[in-house]
């Protein structure tokens, strides 16, 4: 074989080599063109925690619908000077599709009448995983500063910036 033929041949499989290395990144889902309203209600424990979904009013998303689940899930509510309430709260969640913005609304239906010491829906799954075989799974950020003894509802609970500097157990 002459030389610029290997040389074209070595070009060829160099970039079809670099090619099959590269990874594919994941199809991203279009976003809405219509807007989206999904509602749920949640239990909050004393530290803010969300315990569980107590009821849906899902939108016509599906996508949207697992995101805002996952997300009300997950969420802290607190008062603006750093209060927890806890009782049965309302979250609302509206897509604008002209600005491609969701925005959350926080509402307390009613103080009380959950359980204040019930572990945070997070704390429950992670406790799940480690159950099923996966012991390396780390604990949730600031979990052990979220075990207190029994307090009373409405404490100041400590900001963000101080739970994210916990050490990692």
């Amino acid at each position: 074989m002459c030389a610029p033929a290997r040389a074209v041949l070595w070009a060829v499989t160099a970039a079809l080599a670099l090619l099959a290395a590269t990874p594919v990144p994941a199809p991203t889902p279009p976003l809405p063109k219509v807007p989206l309203h999904a509602e749920y209600v949640v239990a909050v424990n004393k530290l803010g925690q969300v315990t569980h979904i107590v009821s849906v009013k899902p939108s016509k998303n599906p996508n949207f619908n697992l995101i805002t689940g996952g997300n009300a899930l997950q969420a802290y509510i607190r008062t603006a000077d750093g209060k927890s309430i806890s009782g049965t709260y309302r979250l609302m969640y509206d897509y604008n599709p002209a600005n491609k913005h969701t925005r959350r609304t926080v509402g307390l239906i009613r103080a009380g009448g959950v359980d204040p010491n019930a572990m945070g829906a997070v704390n429950v799954m992670f406790e799940d995983v480690k159950k099923r075989g996966h012991p390396e799974t780390p604990e949730p950020v600031g979990s052990a500063a979220m075990t207190p003894g029994p307090q009373p509802s409405g404490l100041r609970l400590p900001n963000l910036q101080q739970i994210l500097k916990t050490p990692a157990p």
